[in-house]
């Protein structure tokens, strides 16, 4: 059995100090320096965070309002709430209030307890001053302070029997200036207002393209309601060239065709703002919503494709126009009928004049109720759809050639077609109406 020696019997040649200290300082040397090379990495890391936050902060970001004139494109990165937030505040400074004066008349019962016993008791007529409000935006400007604020034609219209006697436009930062109505279209429910003299205008909202829309990606409507600043609701764009039938001003109603679908809520008041995509981007003009008795959730907004286009038109044609491009002569038709026949003691294939409508271009050319339409422009004519077509493909200012069968005699009656308003029912009085025939399908 081998015993273990003491450590002094072991030989010097095996136990030199100096061969032992000098490994223990090497590797005290490489962890030193280790040490010493991860905290510089650590400040250089904190030192270059710190520097990119403060040198480009200022570009994008949902903490940072980009410059009005040269604004910067928002970045793809951060979260969708990142960007819609970005977007909006990005956008918001060219969103307007606007605050519509109407002046107007109405009829009062001087004893307004009469109606409520049937009688139909006196009546006066009172002036009326009531104030509307609405949104725009900023479309177009130049550096003379002057520019183009774009918003629906209905909030800029006033009722019937009322005008609108001032326009003022109060810009987000409190600036309020005068706005001149240069020119709007009634079928498309859009509207051009001028202002002048605005200090530092905010600038235009760029234009997408409306064709591009996917249906599902992000919807913001913005809108100055009442002067609230910065009214936003979210939702997906839902559907594509919608046609609704909208209520008027003027107590009839319009059809509009093409309409953007949205789910973001457009709140009373924020007719005529924008909507827009998360690159605060317009892709649309918000119109009207569904009748919440029946929808929820569907909003309907003008594309800006189709903005842009009658924008353009309006430019250069300033005024009012219905923006219906359809011909109108101002009658209501009716295939002739067996029935219809003994009554009119016509008998032959054509199209009824039920009735015509006071002062119209049908009015004005000899046409009466009754008149039987045999030819319209060298057509034959046996519905009263066909000739309802034939007008409508009329341009204004045209004449259509009718030959018409009146009281046993035939003649030639040429009409100068007008524009179809975009509101007919504004047009006819309702004690005025036949019973046959709806003269606000009549062309």
């Amino acid at each position: 059995m081998t015993c273990a020696r003491p450590a002094s019997s072991w030989p010097a040649e095996r136990f030199d100090p100096k061969k032992v200290k000098e490994p223990l300082m090497q590797k005290s040397r490489i962890v030193s320096t280790a040490i010493v090379a991860l905290i510089g990495a650590i400040i250089g890391s904190f030192s270059m965070m710190l520097f990119a936050s403060t040198h480009f902060a200022g570009i994008a970001g949902p903490g940072n309002t980009p410059p009005q004139v040269y604004a910067a494109p928002i970045t793809a990165g951060g979260s969708d709430q990142q960007r819609i937030v970005s977007a909006v505040r990005r956008v918001a400074p060219s969103v307007v209030a606007l605050n519509v004066t109407v002046n107007g008349q109405q009829v009062v019962p001087l004893d307004p307890f009469a109606q409520f016993f049937g009688q139909q008791g006196p009546q006066q007529v009172q002036r009326y001053r009531a104030r509307a409000s609405g949104s725009g935006f900023v479309y177009a400007r130049n550096g003379d302070g002057s520019g183009l604020i774009v918003t629906n034609a209905h909030v800029v219209r006033p009722p019937t029997g009322g005008t609108v006697s001032g326009i003022q436009v109060v810009f987000r930062s409190g600036q309020r200036v005068t706005g001149h109505l240069f020119a709007d279209s009634i079928g498309a429910d859009l509207a051009v207002i001028k202002v002048d003299g605005v200090k530092d205008m905010p600038p235009p909202i760029e234009i997408a393209d409306s064709s591009k829309l996917e249906a599902g990606q992000f919807a913001i409507a913005i809108g100055e309601p009442f002067e609230l600043k910065e009214s936003v609701s979210l939702g997906v764009v839902s559907g594509f060239n919608r046609d609704e039938t909208i209520g008027s001003e003027a107590g009839g109603a319009i059809d509009f065709k093409g309409l953007l679908q949205t789910s973001a809520p457009i709140n009373p008041g924020n007719s005529g703002g924008p909507l827009i995509d998360t690159d605060g981007r317009l892709i649309g003009v918000n119109q009207s919503t569904a009748n919440p008795g029946t929808a929820q959730g569907i909003g309907f907004a003008i594309p800006s494709n189709t903005v842009r286009e009658q924008v353009a038109m309006l430019q250069k044609s300033p005024g009012t126009h219905q923006g219906t491009n359809q011909g109108f002569i101002g009658v209501a038709l009716a295939t002739v009928t067996p029935a219809l026949s003994v009554q009119l003691n016509y008998h032959g294939k054509g199209v009824a004049v039920t009735q015509v409508v006071s002062g119209s271009a049908a009015d004005q050319a000899g046409l009466q109720p009754g008149d039987v339409v045999v030819r319209a422009n060298g057509q034959d004519i046996t519905s009263d759809a066909q000739l309802r077509k034939v007008i409508e493909g009329v341009k204004p200012g045209q004449t259509v050639n009718l030959e018409v069968w009146s009281s046993g005699i035939k003649k030639l009656v040429s009409v100068k077609v007008v524009e179809r308003p975009a509101d007919v029912g504004a047009l006819v009085p309702q004690q005025q109406q036949p019973q046959q025939q709806d003269p606000n399908a009549g062309p």
